[in-house]
């Protein structure tokens, strides 16, 4: 089984220099874009491709690629930006590659900045991930002196200049546009669409903003093609995935196999199973702000499609793992208590709404629930959902809860006719 995007990655080890990078087949993808292609190719390349974002979203990526203004009237700054924000909860693959393999995250961006002729690139950050800030600014610095970066890269006449950003450290600047904003040193609020990104982005210039874990796929895709990419997956949705699992399984962590492996596959070949004495009672698939999935569930692909049918999101795909020793209510508060914090404030339904579902929660947890509240929250699941909020934070945030309402009705209703939390 072919692993493109962790084949460098050595646990416990310090990420390969770039000479050794070189050595195990690096920058063949940057080589062979700037030497050997326009850069209507590689788009055109990875639109064939069938990559989708690996953030959250699954937007095609060359199909995002090719909204950026081309040609001699086109802006002649333009910008790629790395989303490294990786502040979703329960997912942490981004930083496995970050700290596994800079190199490849900066080959990445090198051939994207080609494709679309930007002449900036931003990785945007995380503030937690202090290690992954070491390692890149080495990288960098590594490929710089390299002429990987700078001015004639390759001899291609291609100029790009690469800047580490480490943000302020807020959910909501995992948003792409609200990304933006905290890079021109602005509040982090989302920005009205249309226009998008690709046409008016930073400072008002075109700007393509992508995962890390997308941006990693792209030298394979060049240095390989569209069939060895299409020939690495199980579903219609291409490649290979780094799928993760956090909470009470044997081995939690991550790994990369091919899109479309199934539930059941992850979580008790990869995962080991359930940790002894705990039995598994359903799961988030995607990060915290997905639906619930059960075990009726267990036989179901990992793939946007496939997730999607079932009424759930592939999301990140980084599975958090309920047990029966937890109570859903709590994890759910939990996760709700989170997102009212991180909202921005821009939106009434998100500012508002999210603590009083917070508020809620704990009082069912502490014993204060009333007849009533339960009807309450389901209307809450229809106002913050899509349509009525200025951005997916709050319909995201409201999804575990609306799921839990559905296949954990009971256990909500036990915290109101006991009058405390089974759990405690």
């Amino acid at each position: 089984m072919e692993r493109p995007l962790t084949r460098n990655i050595r646990l416990g080890k310090s990420p390969l220099h770039l000479k050794d990078y070189e050595k195990a087949g690096g920058y063949q993808g940057a080589r062979k874009a700037l030497q050997t292609m326009a850069p209507q190719e590689v788009t055109e390349l990875v639109k064939n491709s069938n990559l989708r974002g690996r953030g959250g979203a699954g937007f095609p990526t060359g199909m995002k690629w090719s909204f950026v203004p081309m040609g001699e009237d086109a802006p002649r700054i333009k910008y790629v930006v790395a989303n490294a924000d990786e502040m979703e909860p329960g997912t942490f693959k981004d930083r496995f590659l970050l700290e596994g393999d800079p190199q490849q995250l900066i080959e990445g961006m090198i051939i994207a900045a080609y494709a679309v002729q930007a002449s900036v690139a931003y990785i945007f950050l995380r503030w937690a991930y202090k290690r992954a800030a070491q390692l890149l600014t080495k990288a960098i610095a590594e490929a710089y002196q390299a002429g990987y970066l700078g001015q004639n890269i390759l001899d291609s006449g291609f100029n790009l200049e690469m800047h580490l950003h480490t943000s302020a450290g807020r959910y909501m600047c995992g948003e792409e546009t609200a990304l933006l904003n905290a890079l021109e040193a602005r509040r982090a609020n989302p920005r009205a669409k249309p226009p998008f990104p690709p046409v008016v982005g930073l400072w008002g210039k075109p700007t393509v903003v992508n995962n890390v874990e997308t941006l990693c796929n792209i030298p394979h895709i060049v240095a390989n093609g569209v069939e060895w990419y299409r020939g690495l997956s199980q579903s219609e949705d291409r490649g290979t995935k780094i799928y993760g699992i956090s909470g009470r399984v044997k081995r939690p962590g991550v790994w990369e196999l091919p899109m479309g492996t199934t539930i059941r596959e992850l979580l008790q070949e990869h995962a080991g199973g359930m940790s002894d004495g705990f039995t598994f009672r359903g799961l988030l698939p995607g990060g915290a702000s997905t639906d619930f999935l059960v075990e009726e569930h267990l036989d179901v692909n990992m793939d946007f499609g496939s997730v999607q049918k079932v009424g759930s999101r592939l999301g990140t795909g980084t599975m958090i793992i309920l047990d029966d020793r937890t109570c859903p209510v709590g994890m759910v508060h939990n996760l709700e208590r989170f997102f009212a914090q991180e909202s921005c404030g821009w939106c009434t339904p998100c500012r508002d709404g999210l603590p009083w579902v917070a508020r809620i929660l704990q009082g069912l947890e502490q014993g204060e629930g009333e007849p009533g509240d339960l009807e309450i929250l389901d209307r809450h699941t229809h106002l913050l959902g899509l349509g009525h909020t200025f951005c997916a934070l709050a319909p995201g945030a409201i999804e575990p809860l609306q799921s839990a309402l559905h296949y954990f009705r009971e256990d909500f209703q036990r915290h109101i006719d006991d009058k405390c939390c089974p759990w405690s």
